[in-house]
């Protein structure tokens, strides 16, 4: 309520403003009419000069004829004026009218009227509270339907045995390592999840890999119906203080982000996931589905890269059913149609990089270098392209 009244006070500012050097005119009207009732006041004068004697007849019709010409002079004055300021009166409340509701409509359409105005010092108070009051793992976990899988017998059988095995002998890792896969594989992403914290409680701290804890953020995550809790959430420290540039991490970090109040960080972290790929990575589809939302709620306007251009369903279906040759021969058309079009007209850092693999990968040594050199030139003035493209170059066995 309080903003309608501001935005109400300040309209009628305006429009009083306007209104105000609109009537402008109306001045110079009233200066017109006092001319008037001047030069009469003077033909008065000119004829009681002329009874008194003070002044001659001549003198008198003289005086006369100058006094009317000067009153006819201001009467059309003060029509022109009248004319000219009917106009702008008019126009000034029509025009505000019109003004005004044509952004008060915009508001109501693109604005959230009900939302209180909100300082950045605020919004991060409210994400910090936000984050707060996230639910923990075990009452996210009560709150996600059964998402189980039904076992063929067999297999149930076998990871009874598997269950049992690890009850037995609970200080050996492998066995939760095992179960922790498998479990998963029943959709049970919860007994998952503590098997494989037991097995990275149980290995020495120099044997825990990144992935290790980013498969436990993910197994976290999947429990809690796709809520970050403070469990994944160390998880995920975890990971990224193994390996910064784990890519699964790095994803869940900007999900809790999003999750928290703060689009501002979950746009920093997806944007350079997306441009960065690798464009096969699992999050890839979400992240082009979904950034510009994000993006839009942090304030950026922004335009994901063009996807990269690869073989469609259809193509990897004719693959499968071709002879070695017959596929080798359409991947070396389709890395020939990038390279081609890389060539001459450029292309994303990631696309170099998918390149220069391909062409390592074909046995292309010479035109992956080639590929290598022109990919540097291109991108020499960003130094995180040129990271990807030398990490893609190293895949490839290329040197400089």
């Amino acid at each position: 309520m309080l903003f309608w009244i501001i935005a109400a006070a300040l309209a009628a500012f305006v429009v009083a403003t306007l209104w105000r050097a609109s009537l402008g005119g109306e001045v110079s009207l009233g200066s017109a009419q006092h001319d008037i009732s001047v030069y009469r006041d003077q033909l008065a004068e000119v004829e009681r000069d002329l009874t008194r004697g003070v002044i001659g007849a001549e003198d008198a019709e003289r005086l006369r004829i100058e006094i009317s010409r000067r009153i006819l002079a201001a009467d059309r004055a003060r029509a022109e004026v009248s004319d000219s300021a009917r106009g702008p009166r008019l126009a000034v409340p029509v025009v505000a009218g019109l003004i005004l509701l044509g952004a008060t409509a915009l508001y109501l359409r693109l604005g959230t009227p009900e939302m209180p105005d909100m300082p950045m010092s605020d919004r991060v108070a409210a994400a910090a509270e936000l984050k707060a009051a996230r639910p923990t793992q075990e009452q996210a976990e009560a709150a996600v339907p059964d998402q189980l899988i039904e076992p063929d017998p067999e297999f149930a059988a076998l990871m009874e045995k598997l269950r049992l095995s690890t009850q037995e002998h609970p200080d050996l890792a492998e066995g939760f390592r095992l179960l922790a896969t498998y479990e998963a594989r029943l959709g049970n992403f919860g007994n998952a999840a503590r098997a494989k914290s037991r097995f990275i409680a149980l290995l020495p701290e120099a044997d825990v890999r990144a992935d290790d804890y980013a498969e436990l953020a993910d197994l976290l995550i999947r429990a809690a119906g796709g809520i970050v809790t403070a469990d994944a959430e160390a998880a995920i420290g975890a990971t990224l203080a193994r390996d910064p540039a784990n890519g699964t991490a790095r994803f869940y970090a900007g999900l809790m982000e999003f999750q928290t109040g703060r689009p501002d960080h979950a746009f920093t972290i997806w944007r350079s996931l997306l441009e960065t790929g690798p464009q096969n990575a699992p999050w890839i589809p979400y992240l082009r589905e979904n950034i510009v939302t994000v993006a839009a709620m942090a304030g950026v306007d922004y335009a994901p890269p063009a996807a990269l251009s690869g073989p469609s369903s259809a193509d990897m279906a004719a693959a499968a059913e071709m002879s070695a040759e017959d596929r080798s021969a359409m991947i070396r058309t389709m890395v020939e149609g990038l390279e081609t079009r890389l060539s001459s007209d450029g292309g994303t850092p990631a696309e170099w990089a998918r390149l220069i693999g391909a062409l390592g990968v074909l046995g292309e040594p010479e035109r992956a270098q080639a590929a290598y050199e022109a990919a540097r030139t291109a991108n020499a003035d960003d130094p995180a392209a040129m990271a990807e493209i030398d990490a893609a170059a190293e895949r490839a066995g290329i040197s400089r």
